[in-house]
C-alpha cells in the first residue's frame, strides 16, 4: 500500500526538530549560517540541502483576536509532496527518478545526470541540484528507513504529532476525521490540501498532504499546482490550431485575385 505524510499544521510549534532529524538522517550538509531576514525561518525555503523546511508565517491577528502584539503565527514543516502524478518523474529523460515500492518518488543519485528538467517540471519547486555536483536532490521519504521498516526521521522526531506518517488511506481517514474536529471547535477554516486527486486533480493528489488553516498561497503554496505534462495535449491542440489557421491564410492569400 501507498506510504506517505500527513502534516497539520494547527500542531506544528516550529521546533525544527524535523530539520535537524532529516539532515542527520541523511548526512546532508548545512545551509550556511548566514541572518535571512524571515524571522525565525533561516532556511528559507526547500532545497538540495534542505528536505524538510519549517515555515514561519506572519499575518495580522483577525478583529478580536487575542494574540500578543498585531500578528500571529502560521507554521508549517513543508516537504517533497511524492505527488501521485508527478511532473519531475515525467520529464526525467535518464530514469533516475522512480516511484518506489512504497508509492514515493525517488532520485537515484547514482543515475542523475543533472539535465535539471525535473526542476522545471515540480509544480512546487522542491527539486534542486546542488552546486557541489550538479545532480538533483530532494526529501526521499527516508527510503532507507522504509526498507528497514522504520518511519522516516522527521517524523520519528516530531514531539507534537504534527507530522504523521503511514498507510495514505488511514492517514486520508484520520486528516478528515481531525478536520471535523477542529471545524467543531470553531475553527472553520481547517481543510485539507492535496488530499486525493479530487481535491487537487492537476497532480493526482499528494502522498504527503497538509492541513490548513489559511489559504494555500500565505504557505508558499500554489492553490492549484498542475503538472506541467498534464497540459501537453491542450497545448499540442493550441499549436494544431494555430499551425491550421496559418495554413488557410496561405491559401487564401495564393487563391486571392
Amino acid at each position: 500500500m501507498p506510504q506517505g505524510f500527513f502534516t497539520d499544521t494547527t500542531l506544528c510549534i516550529g521546533c525544527k526538530a524535523c530539520e535537524v532529524a532529516c539532515k542527520q538522517w541523511n548526512q546532508l550538509p548545512d545551509d550556511g549560517f548566514d541572518f535571512t531576514g524571515f524571522s525565525y525561518d533561516n532556511t528559507a525555503q526547500l532545497g538540495a540541502s534542505t528536505w524538510r523546511h519549517v515555515a514561519f508565517v506572519e499575518r495580522p491577528v483577525p478583529l478580536g483576536g487575542t494574540q500578543l502584539g498585531n500578528f500571529s503565527w502560521l507554521m508549517m514543516s513543508d516537504v517533497c509532496k511524492h505527488c501521485a502524478r508527478a511532473g519531475c518523474l515525467e520529464a526525467c529523460p535518464t530514469g533516475a527518478i522512480v516511484r518506489t515500492e512504497f508509492g514515493t518518488v525517488y532520485i537515484q543519485p547514482e543515475i542523475c545526470n543533472g539535465c535539471g528538467y525535473c526542476i522545471s517540471a515540480c509544480p512546487f519547486g522542491v527539486v534542486d541540484r546542488r552546486e557541489d555536483d550538479g545532480r538533483a536532490w530532494k526529501c526521499t521519504l527516508c527510503y532507507d528507513r522504509l526498507k528497514a521498516d522504520m518511519t522516516p526521521a522527521c517524523a520519528k522526531a516530531c514531539p507534537t504529532a504534527s507530522i504523521q506518517y503511514g498507510d495514505l488511506v488511514q492517514l486520508r481517514v484520520k486528516a478528515k476525521e481531525r478536520v471535523v474536529e477542529l471545524q467543531s471547535r470553531g475553527l472553520a477554516e481547517a481543510y485539507l490540501y492535496g488530499v486525493d486527486a479530487e481535491n487537487q486533480p492537476g497532480t493526482g493528489g499528494l502522498n504527503a498532504f497538509f492541513l490548513l488553516v489559511d489559504k494555500p498561497e500565505a504557505y508558499n503554496l500554489p492553490p492549484d499546482p498542475v503538472v506541467p505534462t498534464k497540459l501537453m495535449k491542450r497545448s499540442w491542440l493550441t499549436m494544431a490550431g494555430a499551425a491550421l489557421g496559418l495554413g488557410v491564410l496561405a491559401v487564401s492569400a495564393v487563391v486571392a485575385p
